[in-house]
């Protein structure tokens, strides 16, 4: 509302330092004062709020050590990065984009499933809501997400004529740089950023070029559901991660502020270039909406921190997951998620072995035997007798690593 505002002011009346609102920079550092801001001095009153109304943490009795201290925690805590989000976005943002209109979207959906669970939780007393209601929640926000990328002619790559001559995409416009007179093309396509491979690029449409010219508009048939997947995947493991004190929070901060770096050159003609990957056009502008989701865990972490406050719940990690999700298909390296997500995605297949390997066990022994003392994997630690801090201090290690690792392969190939 804000950058609308100034931007209407320069525009009609050359309204003094209305132009610093143009620099994305400048309202990325706003965005992320304003989401600190939120998430650290509302965050306190919301969590009174939620003392008040006896939203508390049901844990189950697992056995681990300090369970019965964390039963009196609130939950829900995710409301306070869901606002830390929200807030500055709807301020700083260009509401016109169309990346921010639909990562508003994954917010308040992700959001909206997650807070049910919860409030079922509280309700019943039980698991909240059914996982095949979850499931299907996710599954159509992915839906919307890949038909929105597919199918928006918003959502575009800028490609030079020689390109777009051999490769036949479809141009949705015309592009004529001010200062060089060089014409370029805002096109339509499955293409994505590929790590390690040379060419560093791969079209989804490759996979159905059997069926002829139309392969380039068949590629949905691919593309959506895989988005759906990624989606209901991401989502489930940062919500499974969210098992100990800051872990979740920590290393979506983690994943987040390095998507933000990805973000940035995808939307920097220079330094797509440079750097051989694909330039999105106006995606520049998710770095405000990246600076507004990095506050808030920022500012949620202090709360959230050993020993916690309050609990960000399933209205928190689900919509966590299902952002990150979303940031990455948007700018085209979805195929570096299960490297910047590997603390995300060994924490859920730490789960998915564990119930397989009991259940073939069963069938083979009469009697299920487990590979880990307890799934997911933080708790197989804190069996161990690891504390919880330094369990969740190695674990954010780990995804700094992985987060250079991965910034490292926009030059590895």
């Amino acid at each position: 509302m804000l950058y609308h505002l100034f931007d209407f002011l320069e525009r009609n009346y050359e309204f003094t330092g209305a132009s610093l609102f143009q620099f994305i920079t400048f309202r990325t550092g706003i965005a992320i004062l304003i989401s600190l801001t939120i998430s650290l001095i509302f965050g306190g009153k919301i969590i009174k709020m939620i003392q008040n109304f006896q939203v508390l943490e049901k844990q189950r009795a697992l056995g681990l050590p300090g369970e019965e201290l964390k039963k009196k925690t609130p939950t829900m805590g995710g409301i306070i990065i869901i606002l830390a989000i929200i807030v500055p976005t709807l301020l700083m943002a260009d509401l016109t984009n169309i990346y921010i209109q639909l990562l508003l979207l994954c917010t308040i959906w992700m959001g909206l499933i997650g807070f049910l669970d919860d409030y079922l939780k509280l309700k019943r007393g039980k698991d909240g809501l059914a996982g095949r209601y979850k499931i299907l929640g996710q599954v159509g926000l992915g839906i919307i997400v890949g038909s929105v990328m597919f199918f928006n002619d918003n959502v575009t790559v800028r490609m030079d004529k020689t390109q777009v001559d051999k490769h036949n995409y479809e141009v949705i416009s015309e592009v004529v740089d001010s200062e060089t007179g060089v014409v370029s093309y805002n096109v339509k396509t499955a293409l994505t950023n590929l790590p390690f491979f040379k060419n560093n690029t791969f079209n989804y449409a490759d996979l159905l070029t059997f069926l002829g010219e139309g392969s380039q508009h068949l590629a949905w048939i691919i593309f959506i559901p895989l988005v759906v997947f990624i989606v209901t995947a991401v989502s489930n493991a940062a919500n499974l991660t969210d098992g100990l004190d800051g872990l979740a929070t920590g290393t979506s901060a983690i994943i987040v502020a390095t998507l933000g770096i990805l973000t940035y050159v995808s939307g920097n003609a220079i330094f797509a270039k440079y750097l051989g990957i694909l330039y999105i056009p106006d995606s520049a502008e998710v770095v405000i909406f990246i600076g507004c989701f990095l506050g808030g865990c920022l500012g949620f972490l202090w709360y959230n921190s050993y020993p916690a406050k309050i609990f960000m719940g399933d209205t928190g990690s689900l919509t966590l997951g299902g952002i990150i999700a979303a940031l990455a298909i948007i700018i085209r390296k979805e195929w570096l998620i299960p490297i910047l997500c590997g603390v995300f995605l060994v924490e859920n297949l730490s789960v998915i072995l564990q119930v397989a390997y009991f259940k073939y066990t069963k069938n083979k022994y009469g009697e299920g035997r487990r590979i880990f003392l307890m799934s997911p994997l933080h708790h197989h630690y804190q069996k161990k007798g690891w504390h919880e801090v330094t369990i969740v201090n190695r674990f954010l290690i780990v995804g700094v690593i992985l987060a250079v690792l991965t910034v490292m392969t926009l030059k590895i190939r």
